[in-house]
C-alpha cells in the first residue's frame, strides 16, 4: 500500500474516532411567552391602547413606511403607520 494511501486512511479513521467521541448538548426550548396576551396583527393603535392601556414608552417614528414601537411591561408592539405589524414578548433581563 503506498504511503499516501496509508496517510489518508489514518487521517479518515482519526477524524471518525474524534467525531464519535464528541459530546452532545441538548437544549430544550420552551415557549414561556405563549400565555402572555399581546395585540394581534392588524389591530389599530387606538384598539391596542384601549385594550392594553398606555405604553411605558413610545419610540419616535422612523423610516418609510413609518414604523413606531410601543413598549409595555411584558411585550413590545411594532406599528406600520397606525396598524400592528408585530407584537413580541420582551426578554427577561439576565441575572448578574
Amino acid at each position: 500500500m503506498p504511503l499516501k494511501d496509508i496517510f489518508f486512511t489514518t487521517l479518515i479513521l482519526c477524524g471518525t474516532a474524534a467525531a464519535a467521541q464528541a459530546d452532545t448538548l441538548v437544549i430544550q426550548a420552551v415557549d414561556q411567552t405563549a400565555s402572555i396576551a399581546r395585540p394581534d396583527r392588524g389591530q389599530s393603535m387606538a384598539s391596542v391602547e384601549s385594550q392594553f392601556g398606555k405604553p411605558e414608552s413610545i419610540s419616535p417614528t422612523v423610516g418609510q413606511p413609518p414604523i413606531t414601537r410601543w413598549v409595555y411591561p411584558g411585550f413590545t408592539v411594532y406599528f406600520e403607520d397606525q396598524t400592528v405589524i408585530r407584537a413580541v414578548a420582551n426578554r427577561e433581563p439576565k441575572a448578574p
